[in-house]
């Protein structure tokens, strides 16, 4: 049992924040750190942005919830919002990535009995992440995140990532696809990024099948990968997008939007959520995604990722520790020889945060905020951080 009172469902580190300002925080001693993963790609615009601050708090003195039985004049400003910077028709708010994703599984379903499939099923990609509600941890490709909560969900078709043919070979065999619910880039997958080609020949197959093509840009949305969402550097439309992460900068929003027959879909009843879409997020969302289209952070995030990934590639030539270096904005993924956990402890301790995934995949999410100062020493100080820790793995004795 916890002294916390909390749930033992977290592996926290050792230190509590008090304050944060851009891409710093201070910790209760008033230790800093440089912010290289903004809260897990939420806090996109950094920590206590003054837009955002003056926002929560004008928004609060006024209205925080009333409920979705009534009108909600921030819910529809940041939906017709979302509509004209995604190109899509319609939107659903929940309060986190995972209810988004959620809401997208529900369309593709009622969608698939609605073209009387008794059983529809939804093509997911294996080593994707699409959260931990029951039917969001089935979609994910990850055995870890699954194991003890059997029975899963059923209905998911599992595929190669970035294999065109596997889901080719799918549509030949499985009559009762209907939809496909793909991550452009896989953050919690260790930051593997889809082709164009892929993605593109994902929109022919289901343009061709009458499938629904849904995109999980929850950590991709928002700016990160360039472009406010990372579909529009691709040249086509999903029928469905979700996102969540960064539309908040903070404060927990999910979207789920949609066009053509998917925004048309739900009708009163089929889908709802008490806290979801209240005058208080989509009032800071809101200014969220005017600050990201009016200072142009998509594009910040494209230089700003492009110069650090060209820096870790500088610093780190050579290394034959370093499987690859890879990166779409300011998503950017270092994959090392060997697992690398305990890099961020080492990391901590010179007032660094960064994030290990897949074992061996030092991810990085920092602002889109950020300067060029601040990346430029981000990249150093890590990349000497990742050369001593491979020289004290290799000094290690073998068994």
């Amino acid at each position: 049992m916890s002294g916390t009172g909390l749930m033992s469902t977290y592996r926290q580190q050792d230190v509590a924040f008090a304050k944060g300002e851009g891409v710093w925080l201070y910790d209760t001693e008033g230790k800093k750190y440089l912010d290289a993963i903004s809260g897990i790609a939420v806090c996109g615009l950094g920590h206590c942005h003054p837009r955002i601050t003056r926002a929560i708090q004008d928004q609060a003195a006024r209205l925080v919830h009333t409920s979705n039985l009534y009108r909600i004049t921030n819910q529809e400003l940041l939906g017709k919002r979302l509509c004209e910077v995604s190109g899509m028709d319609a939107c659903f708010f929940g309060n986190s990535g995972a209810e988004a994703n959620e809401c997208a599984i529900k369309i593709a379903r009622l969608y698939g009995h609605g073209k009387e499939i008794e059983k529809p099923a939804i093509i997911v990609m294996d080593h994707s992440f699409h959260g931990r509600t029951l039917a969001t941890l089935s979609a994910t490709g990850s055995r870890k995140v699954q194991a003890g909560f059997e029975p899963l969900v059923t209905g998911f078709v599992r595929a190669p990532y970035n294999d065109l043919d596997a889901v080719k070979t799918i549509a030949q065999n499985n009559p009762n696809v209907v939809a496909i619910l793909v991550e452009p880039v896989q953050g919690e997958g260790g930051i593997h990024i889809a082709s164009d080609e892929y993605m593109k020949g994902l929109r022919a197959i289901c343009d061709e099948r009458g499938w629904l093509l849904m995109l999980d840009e929850i950590q991709t949305g928002n700016g990160r990968t360039g472009t406010y969402f990372a579909y529009q550097q691709m040249g086509f439309l999903p029928d469905v997008v979700t996102t969540a992460k960064g539309l908040g900068n903070g404060l927990p929003i999910g979207a789920c939007i949609a066009r053509g027959v998917a925004a048309q879909t739900f009708k009163p009843g089929n889908h709802g959520s008490t806290y979801g879409g209240n005058p208080l997020c989509c009032g800071v969302a809101l200014e969220v995604v005017n600050t990201l289209v009016e200072e142009n952070l998509p594009a910040r995030a494209k230089a700003l990722g492009e110069r650090m990934v060209q820096g870790f590639r500088e610093r780190l030539e050579g290394a034959d520790y370093v499987t690859e270096i890879r990166g779409k904005g300011l998503m950017i993924g270092i994959e090392l020889k060997e697992p690398c956990a305990e890099l961020v402890m080492l990391a901590r301790a010179q007032g660094l945060l960064i994030n290990v995934t897949s074992d061996n995949v030092i991810r990085l999410l920092p602002a889109l905020t950020m300067t060029d100062g601040e990346a430029d020493q981000l990249v150093d100080q890590l990349s000497k951080l990742i050369k001593v820790w491979a020289a004290d793995e290799r000094s290690k004795p073998r068994k």
